[in-house]
């Protein structure tokens, strides 16, 4: 039997992990474990305090092996490029990246341990042809099979959409718009209230990036802007702190109104058309000098996605992208296809199939 860890380092990666963890837990030939990072927030803006305790005793209480150990498996796999790789031992490491967006960070963090040696799955075309560009397609070995944190979307069944409009209590007479910033660089302070505008027309739902609420990697300023208007505007629906799965809410979302975050090629996967709010500087880079972003915001889904940079552009923007033109839906069956590969909800399996017969020319 083979043992496998899976690496959690933050909570809101479980979803990146999860749909491959149930299909390798189908097979008897695999033991399968989590390994819980602290994952902290910040408590009275000073003192940062560990998350790992209450995730591990809901992930027991789910039924899942939890441990604390690094060494004694066969593979590992993980979210993110892990943080002491050398702890876990000469072993393989699976990579399937918790954001299939157009931060840099995912393979920055790969380029920067030049010891270790890691299989990464991507979603599709788009991401290699990038590492191509940037020189570091010899830094791992990389494998275009689809992600399964998209698989959901794509199984029959997964979401019952009407179900959940009605748990929410939304208007089912109206279209829904999601509002799902990042938390850097992000648009929550050049849009503000202006995102109010949007009330008497549409369901409004916010949901922030779990770091939003955490206040170690953004100031608690962003979620407690969000709190004020969900207690003087019952009609905005403010995804709380603890849900940190955004799938659900794009599921049912006819737009999504977002910045540098990852949703926004989520959302195209759906081959529903979004609203990016551009941001003034574009051209942000890491220490390192690598560009934050894998492309200037401007041409980002150019033709297929209002780009819009200002709060009085969101009603027009919202229009467009609930009433697109036919060359608009063209554009997004382009990037779509560019993007992605195998939006099929199999992905998991393909990337089983791949590990199955890694792990076999290890034996």
């Amino acid at each position: 039997m083979r043992k496998i860890l899976f690496d959690l380092k933050k909570e809101y990666y479980f979803n990146s992990l999860y749909p491959l963890y149930r299909i390798m837990a189908e097979d008897p030939e695999y033991d399968l474990w989590i390994r819980v990072g602290k994952d902290q927030h910040r408590f009275l803006g000073i003192f940062l305090v560990s998350n790992r305790s209450r995730i591990e005793d809901d992930l027991t209480s789910r039924g899942f092996q939890i441990t604390d150990r690094t060494k004694g498996f066969d593979a590992i796999v993980c979210g993110d490029a892990l943080k002491n790789p050398g702890k876990y031992g000469d072993v393989l490491k699976f990579h399937l990246d918790h954001g299939v967006g157009i931060k840099t960070l995912r393979i920055r963090n790969i380029v920067r341990q030049k010891s270790t040696r890691y299989h990464v799955f991507l979603e599709g075309q788009y991401w290699f042809d990038y590492i191509k560009s940037i020189g570091q397609s010899g830094v791992a070995d990389f494998h275009i099979t689809g992600l399964p944190k998209l698989d959901p979307f794509f199984q029959k069944g997964h979401y019952d959409n009407q179900a959940f409009i009605n748990k929410l209590g939304l208007d089912p007479d109206k279209q829904t718009v999601l509002f799902a910033p990042s938390y850097k660089p992000s648009c929550i302070d050049h849009i503000g209230e202006g995102i109010l505008e949007l009330l008497s027309r549409y369901n409004l739902v916010v949901k922030l990036h779990p770091y939003s609420w955490g206040g170690k990697y953004a100031p608690h300023s962003q979620h407690r802007l969000y709190q004020e208007m969900a207690k003087k505007h019952r009609e905005l629906f403010l995804v709380p702190a603890s849900e940190y799965d955004v799938y659900p809410y794009l599921s049912i979302a006819d737009t999504l109104i977002s910045d540098t975050s990852s949703v926004l090629n989520e959302f195209l996967a759906l081959g529903r058309h979004g609203i990016i709010y551009q941001l003034p500087d574009s051209d942000l880079r890491h220490s390192d000098g690598m560009p934050i972003l894998s492309i200037d915001p401007a041409e980002w889904l150019k033709e297929a996605f209002p780009h819009i940079s200002s709060p009085e552009e969101l009603i027009e923007a919202v229009e467009l992208a609930l009433a697109p033109t036919e060359e608009m839906k063209i554009k997004l069956g382009e990037y779509r296809e560019y993007f992605f590969t195998g939006l099929d909800g199999n992905a998991s399996r393909r990337v089983k199939d791949t590990i199955d017969s890694i792990l076999k020319t290890k034996e």
